[in-house]
Formats: C-alpha cells, sequence, structure tokens
C-alpha cells in the first residue's frame, strides 16, 4: 500500500481503540481495592493488603522505565503483548492457594501484574502521540481514560454487578481476571504500530514559533534540565496526593459522617458511593477532557491549573467531607483533577523534550509518580491512625499548590543552552509564566 493512502486521516483511529481496550486493562491497579475485604476477612491485616498495593505501584513505574528503553528494539507490538501476558500470568499466581496466600498474592499481583502494567503502559501513549502529533492532549486523554474507567469495571464486575468474590472466591476470581486481562490486551496490541517515518496527518503542518521548544532530548539529556526536575515535582505532589485521597475516600468520610450525626452504616455506604461512583468516573472523564482542553488552552497552562485548583479542593475537602453531597461534589473534583496528570503529563513531556522520545523520556517522569503513590499513601495512613485526617489533606493541598508554582517556570528547553540551565541565574533569566513558551502545538492550530 502506498504512503499516501497510509496517509489518510481514518487510518489512525484503531490506535485509539486498541489504546483503550489494553488501558482497561492495565486499570486493574486501581481495582485492588475491591479484594481487600475479603482479605481483611480471612486474616490479613491492613499493612498486607498496602504493601501489594504499594509494590505493583513501585513494579509499574520502575518497569516503565525499562519498557520505554527498548520499546524501539522490540517494537510497540511486541511490548504490550509481553505486558498483557506478563499481567494475566501475575492474576493466574495470585489465584493459587484460593487467592488468599500473602506470598501468591503479592508475586502475583504485586511484582508481576504491576511489571506487566509497567511493560504495557507508555505503548499507546507513544503510538497514539506519533499518530495524532495535531492532537496530542486528546489522543492521550483517550488512552488512558480507559485507565481509569477499567478500574470501575472490574470492581464492579467482582463486587456488585457480577459478585464473582462472593460466588466463585478470590482465586477463581484472580483466575478469570488473569485470562481476560491477557486475552484482551493482545487484541489491543493488534492495531500498536507506529506510522512511518515523517508520516503526518493530512493538512497539519507543525508550528514553528518563536522560543518554542521540540529539540529531541535523550533520557540522560532530558534528567540533567531544570524542566525535568520541575515537571516531576509538580507530578510527583499531584498524583500522590490523589493516591493518597483514593487511600483515605472512605475511610475519613466514615469518620466525618458519623461526627455529624449520620449512622456508621449509612456513612459507610456513602463514602462507598463517593470512591466506587464519583471519584472513579470523574477520574476517567477527567483524562479525557483535561487532555482536550490542553490542547486549546496550552499544556503548561493546564498543569498549573490543574494542580493549583486540586490543592485547593483538598484544603476545600476537609469541611465537605461531612455532608453528602459535598461530599461527592468534592470526591467528583479531586477525581477529575487527579485523572488529568495521566493526559497532561506525557504530553507536557512530549512538549518539553521531543515527541519522537516520548516513549522513552515519559517513564522517566512517571517515577515521580511511583515516588508520591509511596510517600502520600504511607503519610495519609499514618496520619490516619494518629486520628489527623486534617493535616494529611492539608499538607497535600500546599503541596500540589508547590508543584503548580514549580510548572508555571518551565519552558521548553535547547541543546545549545544546556550548561547554563545548571545555573540557577541562567535558568531563571529564561523562565517565562504563562507567554509564547506554553508550547502546546494544539493551541496555536486548533
Amino acid at each position: 500500500m502506498p504512503e499516501n493512502a497510509v496517509s489518510h486521516d481514518l487510518r489512525r483511529w484503531p490506535v485509539v481503540l486498541g489504546a483503550v481496550l489494553i488501558q482497561l486493562c492495565l486499570g486493574a491497579i486501581y481495582a485492588w481495592s475491591v479484594f481487600t475485604p475479603a482479605l481483611k476477612d480471612d486474616g490479613w491485616s491492613n499493612v498486607q493488603t498496602q504493601f501489594v498495593f504499594s509494590t505493583g505501584l513501585a513494579a509499574f513505574a520502575i518497569v516503565m522505565v525499562l519498557a520505554g528503553k527498548n520499546l524501539k528494539t522490540y517494537g510497540p507490538r511486541a511490548m504490550a503483548t509481553v505486558g498483557g501476558v506478563t499481567l494475566g500470568a501475575g492474576y493466574i499466581i495470585a489465584s493459587i492457594g484460593g487467592g488468599t496466600s500473602f506470598w501468591p498474592v503479592l508475586l502475583g499481583i504485586g511484582l508481576v501484574g504491576g511489571a506487566g502494567i509497567g511493560l504495557a503502559y507508555v505503548v499507546p501513549i507513544a503510538v497514539g502521540m506519533r499518530w495524532f502529533p495535531d492532537r496530542k492532549g486528546m489522543i492521550t486523554g483517550l488512552a488512558v481514560a480507559g485507565f481509569g474507567f477499567g478500574a470501575l469495571g472490574w470492581i464492579k464486575i467482582a463486587g456488585s454487578w457480577g459478585n464473582l468474590i462472593d460466588e466463585a472466591g478470590l482465586g477463581t476470581t484472580f483466575l478469570m481476571y488473569g485470562i481476560a486481562f491477557a486475552t484482551i490486551v493482545l487484541l489491543g496490541a493488534t492495531t500498536m504500530r507506529m506510522p512511518p517515518d515523517g508520516w503526518l496527518p493530512p493538512g497539519f503542518v507543525p508550528p514553528v514559533a518563536a522560543g518554542q521548544g521540540g529539540d529531541e532530548f535523550t533520557p540522560r539529556e532530558m534528567i540533567r534540565t531544570p524542566q525535568f526536575h520541575l515537571l516531576s515535582l509538580t507530578f510527583a505532589m499531584s498524583a500522590g496526593a490523589g493516591l493518597m485521597a483514593i487511600g483515605l475516600m472512605k475511610s475519613y468520610p466514615i469518620e466525618a459522617l458519623t461526627d455529624s450525626g449520620v449512622s456508621e452504616t449509612q456513612a459507610s455506604a456513602i463514602a462507598g458511593t463517593a470512591m466506587a461512583v464519583f471519584f472513579s468516573l470523574a477520574n476517567g472523564a477527567g483524562r479525557i477532557a483535561w487532555g482536550v482542553l490542553s490542547d486549546k488552552l496550552g499544556r503548561k497552562r493546564s498543569v498549573v491549573t490543574m494542580a493549583s485548583t486540586q490543592g485547593l479542593f483538598l484544603l476545600a475537602f476537609i469541611p465537605m467531607a461531612g455532608t453528602e453531597w459535598s461530599l461527592y461534589l468534592a470526591a467528583t473534583l479531586i477525581g477529575f483533577n487527579f485523572g488529568g496528570n495521566f493526559a497532561l503529563f506525557p504530553a507536557l513531556t512530549a512538549d518539553e523534550f521531543g515527541n519522537g522520545a516520548v516513549g522513552t523520556n515519559y517513564p522517566w517522569v512517571f517515577l515521580s509518580y511511583g515516588a508520591g503513590g509511596i510517600v502520600f499513601p504511607i503519610l495519609g495512613g499514618w496520619l490516619g491512625d494518629l486520628d489527623n485526617f486534617a493535616l494529611a489533606f492539608s499538607i497535600c493541598g500546599v503541596g500540589c499548590i508547590i508543584g503548580a508554582l514549580a510548572s508555571a517556570i518551565v519552558y521548553p528547553p535547547h541543546h545549545d543552552e544546556a550548561m547554563d540551565h545548571f545555573s540557577v541565574h541562567g535558568f531563571l533569566h529564561n523562565a517565562h509564566f504563562f507567554d509564547h513558551d506554553d508550547v502546546t502545538p494544539g493551541a496555536k492550530t486548533i
């Protein structure tokens, strides 16, 4: 088939479908909470359940770096396939011993399953951006939306919709999920291929603006820039705060609602609805909405707006958690912004350090998600044990605002400026807040 036929606009849309299918399964890591009550009934401690979750997050982030490094070598289709098989195998391992033995579950879902997610996660993002250079925010939002919505689906199938845990048991549920994850990811992987070199959508001309970035950075070069560390700081604060909120979204509102006179049973139901419905749906919707918005508003402006408002929402959550409908509103707002992280930071990484290098560079930025996912949930749990939930949300709220300020001074680096960036004077001299250096191609072309 000639290249001009390949360049037809409709040729790229199957990539979106494949990306969503893959991410629907990778979102299983956020469905972990549906299994913890049954595990605790079987004698597991809270620490054991959270250790599996934290292990999964750490394996996810670390292996994603290795996947990004080898993406060009093995190709996106093979990488996604290996990731899907690894994820499925992890859940099958977890089914050993009826799904309630700590070590098989830790190894299977935590280490092996987390590694499988890390192998496959970067593929839809890297492939999507190559096919949609004109709509990087939109394609990233769609690609990772499945991750957010998928968690809700797997929670409901195991729980209230399918009742798999109650009727089939944990072991069978893990086994069925493992087979389903491998099958669906393999199906999505069939669409994961890069466009020909130099391919551009019909009618799209990459904008060139004064002061605009666009240099292609290797990971080693990227890590040596202040921009990398500022973006990583913002991502760690914003994503880590959201992960802490996920962990406390039920326990803190139960306490706040009962203090306001609601029965414990009713408070548990309200808090569960806030997490499983309002937060989860907003998480998925935020990934799409923030991605599309960033194509219009600009990537840096979107990140700063998202992080700063998230800080305000986390601070407001303290009084809002004690009333049913204000809790639902707060859960929606926090979930919406939390989802935005996963659409905005891959696209901003591409804007800052090169579109073609995002597959190798974004995993290094994503390590900050893993760091935030360890520090902030543990901090929240520790302060919760001290009956000081308000301080936990306050710390995270202030942290998000600090992250917003860090991203506000980011501008696209150039190779010939690299040495000057090592001096604080050089960086501040070149730093801009909201001017032409907020380089989002879509903001100038759409």
